[in-house]
């Protein structure tokens, strides 16, 4: 992934269809960081490709939700299963369980899969070819989404891990005036005061996207909309 470069020019993020404004009224910003606003996706094609795809895999989710034995796979089977057992449960809870599921399953790149060097992957193909870190992030995200999460409690985050120098994906949760971070790297979900290696490029969810710049820095001019795999987080 490319590093981001931060100027003075304020214009070149405003005059691109971005505003300054927080995911939710009164929830702290997103690391700390100054964050842009934009209604359109259309920087993000993998993001909208993703969101396509989990479209048209409703109903045969809907089906196994109904019937196990029209399951695709096993992994499917049990990952609705483990949505079933939460129905109702506090979001707390939710949260933390999703994150150790998915976690639970094994690292592997986009090239080891798709044969291709980056492809996000809806939760259906995650479940079952396993996949890489944005791939957890948004089998995380949808999962909450189906246990009623709302849009505006959830974002993906492209940041840059300065600790191990990588580009890395995870998803921040907004539950009661704070930010929680799932991330494929822990099982412990963590408020995200208590993480200080993290530096985020830019975040989505599926009606905004934001890009991310410092406080001491007025704006993000380049900002990488894609995840470049050689640069990627390992497991």
């Amino acid at each position: 992934m490319r590093r981001v470069v931060h100027t003075a020019l304020l214009l070149a993020v405003t005059g691109s269809g971005f505003a300054p404004g927080p995911a939710r009224a009164g929830s702290p910003a997103l690391f700390g960081t100054i964050e842009f606003r934009a209604e359109s996706h259309a920087a993000l094609p993998q993001w909208r490709r993703v969101l396509a795809g989990i479209a048209d895999d409703e109903p045969v989710l809907r089906a196994c939700a109904h019937d196990p034995k029209v399951c695709p796979n096993r992994g499917t089977m049990a990952w609705l299963a483990l949505l079933r057992g939460l129905e109702g449960e506090p979001r707390l809870r939710q949260v933390r369980e999703v994150n150790r599921f998915v976690n639970s399953w094994p690292y592997k790149t986009d090239l080891d899969t798709y044969g291709r060097r980056d492809r996000w992957a809806t939760p259906a193909e995650f479940f079952r070819n396993s996949g890489d870190c944005e791939d957890y992030a948004i089998a995380k995200y949808h999962s909450l989404r189906r246990l009623g999460l709302t849009p505006d409690q959830l974002r993906l985050v492209v940041l840059q891990d300065v600790v191990r120098d990588l580009a890395h994906a995870v998803l921040a949760v907004y539950l009661g005036g704070e930010v929680y971070i799932l991330d494929n790297l822990t099982d412990a979900v963590l408020p995200q005061s208590r993480i200080a290696h993290y530096k985020p490029y830019y975040s989505f969810n599926e009606l905004t996207r934001w890009v991310h710049t410092p406080p001491d820095a007025l704006v993000v001019t380049a900002s990488p909309y894609e995840l470049e795999p050689a640069r990627t987080a390992p497991p």
